[in-house]
């Protein structure tokens, strides 16, 4: 068996794309020539890596495609590929702006995508991604979910910016069930505000993505200071927020050229609201439901479906 180096234990530990540049650095002085002139390419252009093939990269960095294999491998990655996550990973904390990311893309591809390719270039990643979304939520964790959103008072629905699309979804399908709902806006930058509004007897239900806004992170911190209940949508397990949930459900978005999707993160929530309103159906006699607030869930089943 090959012995493994300091330098290949060292990246196996590696989890960002800061500590994939510092380690770098560390160790430039010991690369081989060649390594070094991948080194410098690699971290000289963080956002063509994040996006290209090896093939192209290699062209541009002025060497072979095995030279830059080699250099993930002496790393201790098992690939390119695995590498060039980190640099993935980079681009969507840094969150550059849509202009950005479609300039990036156009330098990296030497082109710009006509409307119908990029239809298809998205409409294949998100289906790949809903493939393996039943797979990545376990059964035990989305009925958790359910027992939460059901024996809540009421649902508050937190999400900011790109999240908060999800979240008003949310408040619509729940308030279409006959379950008490509300959409955590900020209006007014009251987020704090509002979360402490909430009761013990509540749930909340975030939804959040990299790089994760401060204003919600600290709303969760005060709906968990009064002991509410909370479920977590987000697309990591090391998300800050994960801490504070009582469940967690991580979402692997599609992502196409820096532009990450949304699809498999509604998928989900439609899941949610649906399946708590067929628990309310099945439970409401024994739960002592009125046949008004039963008509009321078919009839926002009826409008969901529509």
């Amino acid at each position: 068996m090959a012995e493994i180096t300091p330098l290949q234990t060292t990246a196996r530990q590696l989890q960002s794309f800061e500590s994939l540049e510092a380690h770098i650095t560390q160790q430039y002085p010991h690369l081989s020539r060649r390594l070094q002139q991948s080194a410098r390419f690699l971290l000289d252009h963080p956002q063509e890596v994040a996006f290209g093939t090896v093939a192209g990269l290699a062209e541009k960095a002025d060497v072979t495609p095995s030279t830059l294999i080699r250099f993930a491998n002496a790393l201790g990655f098992s690939g390119f590929s695995e590498m060039q996550k980190l640099f993935r990973a980079r681009l969507v904390e840094a969150e550059p702006s849509y202009s950005e990311r479609i300039r990036v893309a156009r330098e990296v591809t030497g082109e710009s995508p006509g409307a119908h390719e990029l239809l298809r270039s998205f409409s294949a990643a998100n289906q790949q991604a809903l493939g393996e979304l039943p797979g990545r939520i376990a059964p035990k964790d989305i009925e958790r979910a359910l027992d939460l959103l059901e024996a809540a008072e009421a649902v508050h629905l937190l999400g900011a910016r790109r999240s908060f699309v999800v979240s008003s979804y949310l408040a619509y399908s729940l308030r279409h069930i006959a379950k008490r709902a509300f959409l955590m806006d900020g209006m007014g930058a009251m987020y704090r505000e509002q979360a402490e509004a909430i009761s013990r007897q509540d749930c909340l239900l975030v939804t959040s993505f990299a790089p994760y806004a401060e204003e919600v992170q600290s709303a969760v911190h005060v709906a968990r200071e009064r002991g509410t209940p909370t479920i977590l949508i987000t697309d990591s397990s090391l998300s800050p927020l994960t801490h504070h949930a009582d469940v967690v459900l991580v979402v692997n978005e599609a992502e196409v050229q820096g532009f990450r999707g949304l699809t498999s993160t509604l998928c989900l929530a439609q899941a949610l609201a649906i399946g708590l309103g067929v628990r309310q159906q099945g439970s409401g006699e024994v739960q002592g439901t009125t046949p008004h607030d039963i008509s009321l869930q078919e009839e926002g089943a009826a409008n969901l479906r529509g």
